[in-house]
């Protein structure tokens, strides 16, 4: 028997516009982050049913247990109606646009329907790391940007947000899946202590 008790359940909700792959990366979960051996080709991942959420996945950190519980705005429920633990804030970093969203609807929409709890952790994950490109010189040229986001930029604008964590990781091939599974791991296990996950300053990087 457990001393401590059965593992603290968690609740984990994705927003971000349609199509920027929260979808693809619950499924990269489900395979345990790393791409199966014997598929063809390797990085198949499996389609989940939104019918079945939340996706639930069990972590270990320092040898505690834990059971993280995916929604996204798929959910059997409508989203607004839920009440999270902690919020993942998705956008693609093959277009721009979606990151713009994140700016122009998608906070409004955390301010809207979460703001129950001041220490709520949000992150900003950004998805698709593998289509990535790189500006071309006329892209550049007077300061102008393209299409793809740049890791600082992610940055920059988790910052401004004042997310707790920003991420970036690839769904399709498994880059940085773990290690994004892991911070969002480490954050949720903050919302079960006394102080919450908020802190004075926000703890942001680049992977």
């Amino acid at each position: 028997m457990d001393p401590l008790g059965p593992p603290p359940e968690i609740n984990v909700l994705l927003l971000g516009d349609p199509g920027v792959g929260k979808s693809t990366f619950l499924s990269r979960l489900s395979l345990g982050v790393h791409p199966r051996s014997d598929s063809l080709p390797p990085y198949s991942l499996p389609a989940l049913r939104d019918s079945d959420q939340p996706f639930a996945f069990n972590v270990t950190l320092y040898n505690r247990p834990y059971a993280l519980n995916f929604y996204d705005t798929a959910s059997p429920t409508n989203y607004t109606l839920l009440r999270p633990d902690f919020i993942i804030l998705c956008f693609d970093i093959s277009a721009r646009g979606t990151l713009q969203a994140i700016r122009t609807h998608w906070r409004a929409v955390v301010n809207a329907h979460f703001n129950y709890d001041e220490a709520l952790p949000v992150m900003l994950l950004g998805l698709k790391r593998d289509l990535r490109k790189e500006w071309t010189e006329d892209e550049k040229r007077d300061g102008g940007r393209g299409e793809s986001v740049m890791p600082q930029e992610g940055l920059g604008v988790a910052q401004e947000l004042m997310c707790d964590r920003y991420a970036e990781c690839s769904a399709q091939t498994g880059e940085l899946c773990r290690e994004v599974l892991e911070d969002v791991a480490k954050m949720c296990a903050r919302t079960t202590t006394g102080e919450g996950a908020k802190s004075a300053g926000t703890n942001c990087g680049v992977m």
